[in-house]
């Protein structure tokens, strides 16, 4: 079953030695002028990376694994370095150090220090679908399911040189932008674009790619897009969620069609998302989440597992279901990244830590980070090159901070 798949990924760019985070993207972006697939971010401390399209997880792995030795490349030479996480251990917040775009520059004027502050980076999934009607229906569907993402992604302990007591601090900050959070559900793409239209009316967003919903439907491709994750600092955590992401949206296209098109699995009542995103958040795969099945507490690894046996038939419908079953093994075995990260710093400092996340940016694993070692089914590298057919070999499906 080939139903594509694609990710966009933000990285944080720090100096070597210090770990400090620092506004320089540009001088890694002028290394990477020939690399379309690099861009500029809110930040000038982010760059952003547009992957192909993919259809197998082995071909989107090689595919982010060789994107970030391009990235480490470029940057080392200038004595710098790409992190892939929620934020970095090691930053200060300073206006005017927003990228030279006019709607960059628009958006730090109107939001101050939201903007200001926004030095945080994400990992974005997006997922063919039929059509935008389908797309926002599944939207609906499968919004319970993405706080357990979040919490596998969660790598952002540390704010401004503080342990912040979360696992994902970045997806508090996040919270501030005004149309951030649960999408809730419409019944179909008119009522969702009438919403976007009516936001952008108000003057609260300039345009629809300043909705930043945990899950959105893209505006200009056939896609459905994540956009809850913490940026991850291992490439095998990003394949991971994607292909759970893509498996939830196959799973309820399924149940969708099976329905006739109602809102199955759906009572339309998503008040109590932000909570489940907030517990996600603090508790990351090491406290309890609220089961999207029963919106009752339970322990992380129990409701990731109660969802790798609900996407079964789905995975293994993609082919994707060995290889899952194994990353996810892994991932609950060796805790989250914020927790593994907050070990290292515990123990060795702050710079230690930034040095740790370089290092996995890398594709680097020390014993400090790395779970057990385990047979992993996705490639490391050679693998299949991205399918053929319309948009393949192309740039990913869109921008992310500012749409």
């Amino acid at each position: 079953m080939a139903v594509r798949i694609g990710v966009e990924e933000e990285f944080h760019v720090v100096d070597v030695e210090s770990g400090l985070l620092v506004p320089r993207a540009d001088e890694v972006l002028g290394r990477l002028r020939r690399r379309p697939d690099f861009t500029a971010e809110l930040q000038r401390s982010a760059v952003e990376w547009n992957s192909r399209v993919h259809a197998s997880l082995d071909s989107l792995h090689a595919d982010v694994v060789k994107a970030r030795l391009r990235l480490d490349a470029a940057a080392s030479g200038l004595g710098l370095a790409a992190v892939a996480a929620g934020t970095v251990p090691l930053a200060r917040a300073t206006p005017g150090d927003v990228t030279a775009d006019p709607r960059y520059r628009h958006m730090a004027d109107e939001y101050r220090q939201v903007a200001d502050e926004h030095l945080v980076c994400s990992a974005q999934v997006h997922v063919d679908v039929a059509d935008r009607d389908t797309a926002v229906r599944i939207m609906c569907v499968i919004s319970p399911w993405l706080p357990p993402l979040l919490a596998l992604s969660a790598s952002s302990p540390f704010w401004l040189g503080a342990d912040t007591g979360y696992a994902s601090w970045r997806s508090m900050l996040w919270q501030r932008w005004p149309t951030s959070g649960p999408a809730g559900c419409s019944a179909g793409a008119d009522e969702y674009d009438a919403t976007v239209t009516g936001l952008v009316a108000s003057g609260v967003i300039s345009d629809p790619g300043m909705v930043y919903y945990d899950v959105r439907p893209s505006d200009h491709q056939r896609t459905l897009e994540l956009r809850i994750c913490d940026a991850c600092p291992r490439a095998e955590t990003v394949v991971l969620i994607a292909a759970l992401f893509r498996a939830l949206v196959e799973d309820a296209r399924v149940r969708l069609e099976r329905s006739g098109g109602q809102g199955v699995d759906c009572d339309g009542r998503h008040e109590w998302l932000r909570a489940a995103n907030w517990r996600a958040a603090r508790a990351g795969l090491e406290g309890v989440l609220v089961d999207p099945a029963t919106r009752l507490a339970a322990p992380a690894p129990a409701v990731l597992r109660d969802m790798l046996r609900r996407l079964r038939p789905a995975l293994e419908a993609l082919g994707d279901w060995d290889t899952v079953r194994v990353l996810l093994d892994e991932a609950l075995a060796g805790g989250s990244a914020a927790h593994r990260l907050r070990g290292v710093v515990e123990e060795n400092g702050l710079l230690a830590g930034v040095e740790t996340l370089v290092a996995q940016t890398r594709g680097r694993r020390g014993p400090d980070l790395a779970p057990a070692a385990v047979h992993r089914p996705v490639a490391t590298a050679g693998a299949a090159p991205a399918v053929s057919g319309a948009g393949a070999g192309a740039p990913g499906w869109g921008k992310a901070v500012g749409g």
